[in-house]
């Protein structure tokens, strides 16, 4: 959606390497008003189109597509895709719709830019599972491959929205992955119980001084469905999301049993 950071350009350069030097790179950027809800942040996400467009240019991007709104969506547009089991939890609970805006958005710029191959970052785990089942039960023909979150040097993930934080917020926002690193240690250590784990996790991001808990699981990486145990068999993803007043953070950390 614009707004370009590091994370951002390290998905482009992904992209450049799989393209390799026969394959064109081809990057979107389209604030998409279908995937915020009546009360969330649309009018004031970040928009930087100069500059996104420089770093396209300096990381070898082929095309940047840049439609607006009335370019996308027909004035009365009555069509929508709907995954309705992995887009029910998580965000989809705390967000309505969410997940309706994304996977409609997404099978647009796929019909129309008809991508070979299609690559997102981990940070947004949960849309990524949701692309992933849209792309299979809908038998699209492209490939979507998933990149590791890149973070700050404090560990914080990239996100455009980070630039809303408050300097006393921004100092706090790296604990957010301190707490997932945490319940990866316990986990590689031997604990294996996910309500323990969990328990936990909640109480280091509850302690975060100025932070609100919106949501802190536990779940399968691919289905993210609820575990009660920690098992080699149903890899284990933490994810959760957090607020610093108006503004609200996601990430994610896999959780590795002992081997």
């Amino acid at each position: 959606m614009g707004a370009l950071h590091e994370g951002h350009a390290s998905l482009i350069r992904q992209a450049r390497r799989t393209a390799g030097t026969k394959g064109s790179v081809v990057i979107s950027i389209f604030v998409n008003p279908t995937q915020f809800g009546p009360n969330e942040d649309f009018t004031r996400y970040p928009r930087s189109f100069a500059a996104d467009r420089d770093l396209c240019r300096k990381e070898g991007v082929d095309l940047l597509f840049h439609p607006s709104p009335q370019e996308m969506y027909a004035r009365d547009h009555t069509v929508s895709v709907h995954e309705k089991s992995l887009s029910s939890v998580l965000c989809g609970a705390s967000r309505p719709g969410h997940f309706d805006g994304v996977c409609t958005v997404v099978a647009m710029l796929f019909q129309i830019i008809a991508p070979d191959i299609a690559i997102f970052g981990e940070k947004d785990w949960q849309q990524l599972a949701v692309i992933r089942r849209m792309v299979r039960d809908l038998r699209m023909p492209v490939t979507i491959k998933g990149f590791r979150t890149v973070r700050e040097k404090d560990g914080l993930a990239f996100s455009s929205r980070n630039r809303f934080l408050s300097r006393e917020n921004r100092l706090m926002a790296p604990r957010i992955y301190q707490a997932l690193k945490a319940r990866s240690m316990e986990a590689a250590g031997g604990e294996l119980s996910v309500a323990r784990l969990r328990r936990n996790m909640i109480r280091d991001l509850a302690s975060i001084p100025g932070a609100s808990v919106d949501y802190a699981e536990i779940v399968d990486s691919t289905n993210l469905s609820p575990l009660k145990k920690l098992d080699a068999a149903s890899p284990a993803r933490a994810l959760v999301a957090v607020r610093f007043g108006n503004v609200r953070l996601i990430d994610n950390l896999a959780l590795r049993t002992p081997r």
